[in-house]
């Protein structure tokens, strides 16, 4: 996509690299300045040398409270006396919230209906005021300009606002300032204020340095504004961090003179990223903070033996979507799965099946009888058995051992 990113001509006011400096200077002592630390597993699996900016970290779990401080330090005390209000899927929100408290600032939330509960919880605990209106995040926004004019209060973009990307800058000035020569940075984009100050602090210092942008594919929409593509926006994703229907529009002239490419992402990929972070090196991320490995995951032979840093951009991710997404992590390693096996409808059969299973290493954790409802002989049944197995080869000797003492074994699709 590099090649259709042309410089556009300048109509907004821009944000620069001094803007980030001044930013990291603002915050510094307020804002955690996260560990950046060698993911020696990872790059191990996928060839390539891999840097983690552990952002997820931060007292809200993500990135968002560097550019949601620089904003609210910079407001008049006549601003700061008539509140604000954002538009957030959750970790804008709580950065607004964390640092609006600390300043004394009233602040009001607006957030999509679909957000996650941890994130929504975890915004009203930080004192402010949530309100759940939209399906999605450009939803919320249009509600929360309506309580801007209302309320007469102080909108705080979260991404489109030269001071929230400048302070979201800073997490590419420590990473400079930290890790080795990278050859590449990979940035997760939602509405582009991330990898915006990213991009700027990067190319100003180290132009050299590959900035590459991921997005989920089912939301394109920095993508098709920059090359024009008609790639349609919407849908359940697991990163709804970065599940925004339309890029800014200061963030995408920055991104069209900035970022080297946008790479898009599957969900399965995205899924298998936050396994992989969770299982091999113990960080627990969500979905959007998973993108930049997903990215690495897609295209291993483009960053093969390149030196490449990765922004873990959040760590805001439900119990129960995590619960799932580990559990369908190993169905699909062959270390969990359920298979359904036909018997005869007599005593010992479930003994029998057991048996075969437990010599070979195999744990049963749950069995499940099947005979009303099935289309099977009146004589024959049959039974649900799923498994603790140590893998893919080891799953395949339990059914082959099974099938040669005459059982019929299916295994569930995951």
């Amino acid at each position: 996509m590099s090649e259709t990113m042309k410089p556009a001509p300048a109509q907004l006011s821009l944000p620069t690299a001094r803007d980030v400096a001044e930013a990291a200077a603002r915050i510094e002592g307020r804002v955690m300045r996260t560990p950046l630390v060698r993911a020696e597993k990872l790059s191990a699996l996928t060839g390539a040398d891999i840097w983690l900016k552990l952002e997820c970290l931060q007292y809200t779990g993500a990135f968002k409270e560097r550019g949601a401080l620089n904003k609210l330090a910079q407001l008049t005390n006549a601003e700061r006396a008539r509140g604000v209000v954002a538009a957030s899927a959750g970790n804008h929100a709580q950065g607004v919230a964390f640092h609006a408290r600390a300043l004394g600032i009233a602040a009001t939330v607006v957030m999509p209906v679909t957000t996650p509960d941890v994130k929504i919880r975890q915004t009203r605990e930080l004192g402010a005021e949530v309100i759940r209106a939209g399906h999605s995040f450009d939803e919320a926004r249009d509600h929360a300009r309506e309580l801007e004019r209302s309320r007469d209060l102080v909108f705080v973009h979260p991404f489109d606002d030269p001071d929230i990307i400048a302070g979201q800058g800073t997490v590419a000035l420590e990473m400079l300032a930290d890790g080795p020569r990278y050859d590449a940075m990979i940035v997760p984009i939602g509405g582009g204020g991330l990898i915006s100050g990213m991009a700027l602090e990067v190319k100003d210092q180290r132009p050299e340095i590959d900035i590459i942008g991921v997005q989920t594919a089912l939301f394109p929409s920095m993508a098709n504004a920059l090359d024009g593509g008609s790639r349609a926006t919407g849908g359940d994703t697991l990163a709804e961090g970065i599940a925004v229907k339309e890029a800014g529009a200061i963030t995408r002239q920055i991104v069209r003179t900035h970022v080297d490419d946008i790479v898009l992402v599957d969900e399965r990929t995205l899924e298998r990223a936050l396994s992989m972070l969770m299982n091999e090196q113990k960080i627990l991320v969500e979905g959007a903070g998973a993108a930049g490995l997903a990215a690495i995951l897609c295209y291993k032979e483009r960053f093969k033996g390149k030196t490449v840093g990765l922004v873990l951009c959040g760590g805001n991710i439900d119990a129960r979507l995590l619960s799932m997404i580990l559990m369908r992590d190993l169905a699909r390693s062959g270390r969990l799965a359920r298979l359904r096996i036909q018997l005869l409808d007599m005593p010992g059969q479930l003994v029998r099946v057991a048996s075969i299973i437990a010599e070979l290493e195999g744990n049963v954790i749950d069995v499940g009888h099947h005979r009303t409802y099935s289309d099977l002989p009146a004589k024959m049944t049959c039974m649900d058995v799923t498994i603790d197995t140590q893998g893919q080869d080891h799953l395949r000797r339990i059914i082959e051992s099974l099938q040669a003492a005459g059982y019929e074994v299916e295994i569930a699709a995951y």
